[in-house]
């Protein structure tokens, strides 16, 4: 089993409040897990209100399918438009 872990730091430059940030953000999350099959979640920059950091994993039994999964999930959030990755990480455990 291995077990892919995709961490995104997004930058949300059209965002003027958490509200704002909130809706955006809730909105990816809820494409991004009707897409793909992924568990999505907030896992920083929770009280920022033009950054964010989100966690997201699969699990498959071939490491190729894992990376191949997780790079589709980034390039998703590429083409949303509504905001800006400025890093990322995957990790295979």
């Amino acid at each position: 089993m291995i077990i892919g872990v995709l961490t995104v730091e997004l930058f949300l430059g059209e965002a003027n409040s958490l509200k704002e940030k909130r809706r955006v953000i809730k909105a990816i999350i809820d494409r991004i897990k009707s897409r793909f099959n992924v568990s999505v979640a907030e896992v920083g920059e929770q009280d920022t209100w033009q950054r964010c950091i989100l966690g997201i994993s699969f699990v498959s039994c071939e490491q190729a399918h894992v990376h191949q999964a997780l790079a589709a999930v980034v390039r998703f959030i590429e083409a949303q438009g509504t905001v800006l990755i400025t890093d990322y990480r995957t990790e295979l455990l």
